[in-house]
């Protein structure tokens, strides 16, 4: 790129986070001086190119972690609004490309040809004082950086600067995709260290208005005497909180319980009373599910997900319930049909456990608990398995139809119960329950 006369820069997170002594996990370039077509030209030379758009000149080189742009333009001034195209500009000045981009943390730029390091917005000095500062007026061109404001402050322990919360509150999420959306939660649940700072910033800029999932959640009161933190939307910060530090590497794991944990307690507005001085939220697990429901497809498509997500509100409260009664083989092994993962709903209800400072925690023994029978039998990363099957019915003399339905439905019921345990106890049963049919 040098001999075709480009100019090649590092920039945005990749050189934050070699500032920041880390290892970056992928590679941001911004070339100047190259049009697309030769900037394209030379990369399919030794790669396979992928480009989003070729007015955004954004290329991604397939199976590497590298994204290289060309400093470019909006094609027209009305920011907000969405699939605004963007325009070239590869003589654009480095500085002026960098006033493009959202924060001042982000707006750096480093050249390993000459070692020139550009950072005309002080984006240096505010990551050494835990400041979010917005690069400059055109932040408002993709008001979607509010979203990515409330991962990186959750990520790198930051405090919004005043200006940019005053230039956020201005800006709207409306008709934004909810693709983009998704990255930015799915960010701050998988990579924030303190969750809580990131939704801090989300309520600072008022954009808790198109989350009124969670803005409900501010102001309703707790019984004290269980929940001296405060209120439902400050005890879900501190279940976050404690959630960012268990997590466990396992990506889709990690981003259900933390979806859980976010949602565990959305249906607490709906029925929290108080009645002789005692604050009480009975029936808010069932009375979640709706809520959970609108806020997910609000961002993201993926039906078993959101079922998922759904199942542990629902339950969140039932392993403490389940260890209170001392519960019996069938009551887990049912539990474990309803949530499919017991291993994820203990992580939830651990955390609806630990968030409830400065009340100590005792390392949530009613987990550890259903964790250890739930081993026992089989059943504690997933549902038990019918031993009794369509073609075992079929070697019985039982045509496929509502009848054998519903005598696979009763095998399955007598398996959960534990009135047997192997294929052969099984067909037994089916034997003996063919007459009823």
């Amino acid at each position: 790129m040098r001999r075709a006369g480009g100019r090649t820069w590092l920039v945005g997170g990749c050189l934050r986070d070699l500032v920041l002594d880390r290892q970056p996990c992928d590679l941001d370039l911004e070339i100047s001086g190259l049009q697309p077509g030769q900037l394209h030209s030379l990369l399919s030379e030794h790669f396979t190119v992928q480009f989003v758009g070729k007015a955004f000149g954004v290329f991604k080189l397939q199976g590497l972690p590298v994204d290289i742009s060309i400093p470019s333009r909006m094609l027209t001034d009305q920011a907000s609004v969405p699939g605004l195209l963007r325009q070239s500009e590869p003589d654009m000045d480095i500085d002026e490309a960098l006033a493009r981009r959202d924060f001042t943390m982000n707006a750096m730029a480093w050249d390993p040809d000459t070692l020139e390091f550009r950072d005309p917005f002080n984006g240096r000095a505010d990551l050494d004082a835990h400041v979010l500062r917005h690069a400059s007026d055109r932040f408002g061109e993709d008001p979607l950086r509010v979203l990515r404001g409330m991962q990186l402050a959750a990520r790198f322990g930051l405090t919004p600067a005043p200006e940019t919360v005053a230039l956020c509150k201005t800006l709207s999420q409306e008709e934004q995709p909810s693709e983009r959306l998704w990255e930015e939660w799915k960010k701050l649940l998988l990579h924030g260290a303190t969750p809580s700072l990131g939704l801090q910033f989300l309520s600072d800029c008022d954009w808790l208005r198109f989350y009124p999932e969670l803005a409900s959640l501010q102001g309703c009161e707790q019984d004290p005497v269980w929940h001296p933190e405060g209120d439902v939307w400050l005890h879900t910060l501190h279940c976050l909180n404690w959630f960012a530090g268990e997590r466990t590497g396992h990506h889709d794991d990690d981003l259900i319980v933390g979806l859980g944990i976010l949602c565990h307690d959305f249906g607490k507005p709906a029925t929290t009373t108080s009645d002789f001085g005692r604050i009480t939220s009975r029936g808010h697990e069932p009375e979640g599910e709706a809520p959970t429901r609108r806020f997910l497809e609000r961002l993201t498509n993926q039906q078993d997900l959101i079922s998922e997500v759904i199942s542990l509100v629902l339950c969140h409260l039932r392993p403490r319930a389940l260890h209170d009664a001392n519960a019996s083989d069938s009551a887990v092994r049912r539990l474990a049909r309803q949530v499919k993962r017991i291993d994820r709903l203990v992580r939830v209800a651990r955390a609806d456990y630990a968030g409830r400072p400065p009340k100590p925690f005792d390392g949530f023994p009613a987990g550890e608990w259903l964790l250890e029978r739930a081993r026992k039998l089989e059943v504690e990363s997933q549902a038990p398995t019918s031993l009794v099957m369509g073609r075992h019915l079929l070697e019985l003399g039982i045509q496929p139809g509502p009848d054998m339905g519903r005598l696979l439905d009763d095998c399955y019921e007598a398996q959960l119960d534990g009135v047997f345990s192997t294929l052969d106890g099984g067909i037994a049963f089916a034997k003996s329950n063919l007459p009823s049919i």
